[in-house]
């Protein structure tokens, strides 16, 4: 699965800004994409060594707009550790 849109874009939440310090940031990207072609689409576009990946699959939460009822999209996070020294501009 050689896709250019394996990373959507990254998560912004009070979570993810305070890893940042730490060099640990977190994207969400396709569902099918495994860690080595995460760590490699990474290391390509942003020009940083990636030294671990963990991964998880969202589950979906019920949400009400009105009288109508749904559920939220699920989706694959990864939360992408790297080498020390290095950092990305968000």
């Amino acid at each position: 699965m050689r896709n250019p849109d394996i990373i959507y874009g990254p998560v912004f939440t009070e979570k993810s800004y305070n890893g940042q310090q730490n060099g640990v940031y977190t994207f969400k990207v396709d569902k099918r994409a495994t860690k080595t072609q995460i760590k490699s689409e990474i290391e390509r576009h942003f020009g940083v060594k990636v030294d671990k990946i963990n991964t998880l699959n969202t589950k979906s939460k019920a949400r009400r707009m009105g009288r109508y009822a749904g559920k939220t999209k699920t989706y694959k996070k990864a939360i992408v550790t790297l080498a020390q020294g290095s950092s990305i501009e968000m």
